[in-house]
């Protein structure tokens, strides 16, 4: 949506007033709003998970968000209507809206177009709280803030993005000591990452290893604990070879996603056959 946007030509699309839509004023009633008649709005993406933004929205708002899609809010320092994206063409595309168990905040699971920050960033999170121990048990712990610019320098990453960014670290490394960017830290520790990232015969090699090892917990009855271990060692391997590649693991998230409403089975009917492939197999 934000190719060739144009705020000066934008429309938004249309959409029914509250007492137009059957069932719209029975559900916005049961929303326990503030006295200034707004609700919190938390904005996570769908499929990273990440928090993208907090704001306000009041009945319009909530009315306008669950026909066209789009996030829209209440700006308390605009005092009006706000969607948005309608100005620099970053919307949020709202896939499904949830109501907590005080119905007094919502979530919009969204699909961000763009960064959520006006900072540019693809998430307002991005100021980490820290407390440290005090010297000593008599002393008191410190609070402190990291303060940073960028969301994709410090933004809360969950197990499998943390992983992911450790990767793209390993492999930014070894890129700059191979260009003499940098040099080897002495006395660091050898890195696996670095080592298959730098040789992928073996990085494939493991991964089809780890795949064998994965199978072979359900074929000699291994338990759900060493299915864990070799599911977490297949994942890892994937993703240095997805890094290697070029691929984001929320594209991957991504495909798997628009998955969820069609068979497996006309799914892969509709792959492009590779060559060589036994169409026997997918049966």
């Amino acid at each position: 949506m934000t190719t060739n946007f144009d705020a000066a030509t934008y429309k938004p699309p249309h959409y029914f007033k509250e007492n137009e839509v059957p069932g719209m004023t029975d559900f916005l009633n049961t929303v326990k709003f503030t006295k200034d008649n707004l609700v919190p709005v938390i904005v996570q993406d769908m499929d990273t998970g990440d928090i993208l933004m907090q704001a306000f929205a009041d009945r319009a708002a909530i009315n306008e968000t669950l026909q066209t899609k789009l996030a829209t809010f209440y700006s308390r320092s605009r005092q009006g209507r706000w969607c948005k994206g309608e100005t620099s063409g970053h919307f949020i595309e709202v896939n499904r809206v949830f109501l907590d168990c005080d119905r007094d905040s919502l979530i919009y699971l969204s699909k961000p177009i763009g960064p959520a920050c006006h900072t540019g960033s693809k998430t307002c999170y991005f100021e980490e709280v820290l407390i440290d121990s005090g010297s000593s048990p008599s002393d008191p712990p410190r609070v402190s803030q990291e303060r940073v610019k960028k969301s994709d320098v410090h933004a809360p990453l969950t197990t499998l993005y943390a992983l992911e960014k450790t990767i793209r670290d390993r492999k930014q490394a070894l890129e700059d000591e191979t260009a003499g960017r940098s040099s080897p830290v002495p006395g660091a520790k050898p890195s696996w990452t670095a080592k298959l990232l730098g040789k992928p015969t073996l990085l494939c090699k493991k991964i089809r290893e780890e795949a064998s090892e994965l199978c072979e917990t359900l074929e000699k009855k291994e338990g759900a604990d060493r299915a864990a271990s070799e599911f977490s060692d297949l994942i890892y391997h994937a993703m240095v070879l997805l890094s290697l590649q070029g691929v984001e693991f929320g594209k991957v998230l991504g495909i798997l996603r628009k998955r969820f409403a069609q068979s497996g089975i006309e799914e892969r009917a509709k792959r492009a056959p590779k060559a060589g492939d036994d169409p026997s197999k997918n049966e």
